[in-house]
């Protein structure tokens, strides 16, 4: 099958550092070629993927949203232009970057979007309700929780993330530390895995990004004075090998997340290295975590709250209950039989197939001049 990837241009695949899309896009793209498919990515220039590629920029990582409307507008064009040499469009999609749900129209190859983010955006529950025919648009959600702000958009399958296994050594016997991976912001709670720690009277790791601004101010305002560089230890933004190797060595990741996260890649990059995962009972969470095998699931408010003592003292309580009692065996095969990258290319290719067989019936949906005409009808 000739297949093309679309990337989002934040970050290069496969990524330095931070870059979990990136990362998933990279896995699928190997897995696709080993299976002696032929790919195309579209992507930055700085990507060093072994692939055909049309480099559109270098990596926006920083950028205004400006310029990356500008440049994603600009990977649109380069698509359609090529559009004819692909079986299948795959476009791995930004809820909050619509340039691409206003060029369905012109496409005649089949095509299908993976939505890596929250879609509880007010600003597309409204494009949607407001252009009816994107309800038909063909969507892989990344979790079953991922569905819910919009549960009758056209989903087609539910693709777990899945990783390369072989590349996260597995390790039985872990170090007395914990360890917190991802962004700075509230949503992630760092905040509240610092408190965490404290209760517990364990030494945190933290593996985080901060670069861009809502990062560096909630680093100075709620992070700079925990750090002690004893027991509360800021590592900073890490490559992989460097996860790889805190990952393996914690006794648990915690995970205190503060929105409904559609997935959450760390989660199985920890399971996967035998590491148990401690987290509240909020968007993915459920799907990936088996409590009291493979980590903890907490209670969690419905609305969030900063530094909500419930969550806290919730995640001391279940840490305290479980731990010893979490065998590292279980949380590596958890993750081998429903994780892999194998299991999500498998799950994409057959998406894939069920989006060519009903492509005549799909793309009456698309025609440009009916989308028109009822638009007009609108107005």
């Amino acid at each position: 099958m000739k297949i093309a990837q679309v990337a989002p241009l934040i970050y290069d695949i496969p990524p330095d550092k931070y870059g979990g899309v990136e990362l998933v896009v990279y896995n699928l793209i190997e897995e696709l070629k080993k299976r002696g498919h032929e790919i195309t990515l579209f992507t930055t220039e700085g990507s060093k993927i072994k692939v055909n590629k049309y480099g559109i920029t270098d990596k926006l990582i920083g950028k205004d949203q400006k310029t990356i409307k500008k440049y994603e507008f600009i990977e649109a064009i380069e698509v359609l232009k090529r559009e004819k040499e692909f079986d299948i469009i795959h476009i791995h999609y930004y809820p909050f970057s619509q340039n691409w749900l206003f060029t369905l129209s012109l496409f005649e190859t089949p095509f299908i979007f993976t939505i890596h983010y929250n879609l509880d955006l007010s600003g597309l529950k409204k494009l949607f309700k407001l252009f009816p025919h994107l309800y038909k648009v063909p969507l892989i959600s990344i979790s079953n929780a991922q569905r819910k702000p919009l549960p009758n958009a056209n989903y087609i399958a539910t693709v777990y993330n899945g990783i390369d296994v072989n590349k996260f050594p597995f390790e039985k016997s872990k170090e007395d530390f914990l360890v917190f991976l991802g962004r700075l912001g509230f949503e992630k709670g760092l905040a509240e895995a610092i408190k965490i720690s404290k209760k517990l009277g364990k030494k945190l790791y933290i593996l985080a990004k901060c670069s861009d601004p809502y990062e560096i101010e909630y680093f100075h305002k709620y992070v700079k004075h925990e750090i002690d560089g004893k027991n509360i230890i800021y590592v900073g933004e890490v490559d992989f090998n460097e996860k790889v190797e805190y990952l393996k060595k914690a006794c648990a990741l915690i995970f205190p997340i503060q929105w409904n996260e559609p997935f959450g890649l760390v989660i199985i990059e920890a399971m996967a290295c035998g590491t148990p995962v401690f987290a509240p009972k909020r968007g993915a969470a459920p799907e990936i975590i088996v409590n009291g095998k493979t980590g903890a699931l907490v209670p969690a408010r419905k609305i969030p709250k900063f530094m909500d003592e419930n969550l806290i003292e919730n995640l001391v309580k279940a840490f305290k209950k479980y731990i010893d009692k979490i065998n590292p065996e279980d949380c590596r095969k958890h993750v081998e039989n429903n994780f892999t990258h194998a299991i999500m290319t498998n799950n994409y290719l057959k998406a894939y197939q069920i989006v060519i067989d009903k492509w005549k019936e799909l793309k009456m949906f698309f025609d440009p001049i009916k989308i028109e005409k009822s638009l007009c009808l609108l107005a």
